[in-house]
């Protein structure tokens, strides 16, 4: 009794054995079964059936452990030598922007020398979209014309790039502030003014024109801090070497919003002199719009000591459309007879118009002008 009370407690220990960890269990028999090699499944461990397959399926648990630690090894190690890539690749990135800085600079006499100028052109897109929409109209149509037809043309856009971000800034939360206005203005408009009858009886005091020396102290003359310049070369040579003839740059007034252009550092006595009445009735010194008379005075015309002037043929290559003061349909005479001269004098208004829109005119005739002038000097 004492030896088999001995054999009891030995088999409710080993029955009720805690483990380490007590919630994994052998694996299924099928997948014994299945999976098990000969080796492990044809010995007999012992002479209970019940035992010996007790005994097969730790072993084939213990062969399994053995390789998933050998499997865990190999990972460990694909682990490190993962890390070590990951670590050199960063530290490449992180090095990246200098040498592409580096490869940028000396990559640059190659790009002059092969007329591909890269770098220039993707700075310059960059600072196109800060421009003004009459200038980047403008922009955009001359650098066209020169991508389409080979022209040989140069553009550049100047200017401080900080003010340029600023005035875009202030402009937007100005637009922003605007709805609101309008919709607080929405508002008041419904509430009924008790001043309105003490309104009427007053008299209305016109207001005063500003004169001409003072409109450069009110701002009328303020322009967009970018400008583009356009370079004109001599159409003769085929390289892009060629002797540049002019420069002229174009800026944009934003109270009178119109664009001006003119000759840049000019050393001529009449600095205006080749782009003046570049069209018939063209001088630059009537503004085009009547708003822009509105802002300086019917009776003051553009200042003549300015060198950049709001010529009618730079307004239609910035896309500003402005209907004529007279209507080219009003016939001073009513003779019925004049009705094909009118219909002829109408064609051949919008086919100046037509020319004065085209970038090709204005630059062949800007040319002309100025191999005119240097063959007379």
């Amino acid at each position: 009794m004492y030896e088999k009370n001995h054999y009891v407690k030995a088999i409710k220990a080993c029955k009720y054995f805690r483990t380490k960890y007590p919630d994994i269990d052998l694996g299924p028999e099928e997948e014994f079964f299945s999976n098990a090699t000969e080796e492990i499944k044809s010995p007999v461990l012992s002479t209970d059936s019940n035992h010996d397959l007790i005994l097969k399926r730790l072993n084939y648990e213990q062969f399994q452990r053995k390789e998933l630690c050998k499997l865990r090894d190999k990972l460990e190690q694909q682990k490190k030598v993962l890390q070590e890539t990951i670590a050199n690749r960063k530290k490449f990135l992180s090095s990246l922007p200098s040498h592409l800085k580096a490869l940028k600079k000396a990559s640059l006499p190659v790009q002059h020398q092969l007329g591909v100028l890269h770098t220039k052109n993707l700075k310059q897109q960059q600072l196109a979209e800060l421009l003004p929409p009459p200038l980047y109209v403008t922009y955009s149509q001359l650098f066209a014309h020169k991508e389409a037809f080979g022209e040989n043309i140069e553009l550049e856009i100047t200017g401080n790039i900080k003010d340029a971000l600023a005035f875009t800034r202030r402009l937007a939360n100005k637009d922003t502030a605007t709805s609101t206005n309008l919709e607080n203005s929405k508002l008041e408009d419904d509430v009924p003014d008790e001043e309105e009858d003490d309104g009427q009886r007053r008299r209305k005091r016109p207001k005063k024109v500003p004169g001409m020396e003072n409109l450069d102290q009110s701002g009328i003359y303020q322009s967009h801090p970018l400008k583009v310049s356009l370079h004109i070369h001599d159409d003769e040579a085929s390289n892009s070497n060629s002797a540049k003839l002019i420069t002229l740059k174009f800026e944009y007034l934003i109270k009178l919003n119109v664009v001006c252009v003119g000759v840049e550092d000019s050393d001529e006595v009449l600095p205006n002199s080749i782009l003046c009445n570049l069209f018939p009735d063209d001088a630059g010194l009537e503004l085009p719009q009547q708003s822009a008379k509105l802002c300086i005075g019917n009776s003051c015309s553009f200042d003549e000591r300015r060198t950049l002037r709001p010529y009618k043929w730079a307004q239609h290559l910035a896309g500003i459309d402005f209907l004529p003061e007279v209507s080219p349909l009003v016939s001073v005479t009513e003779d019925p007879n004049m009705e094909t001269v009118k219909h002829s004098s109408i064609l051949s208004a919008l086919s100046l118009y037509r020319q004065q829109n085209r970038v090709e005119t204005v630059v062949q005739r800007i040319r002309a002008r100025k191999k005119s002038q240097l063959a007379l000097e």
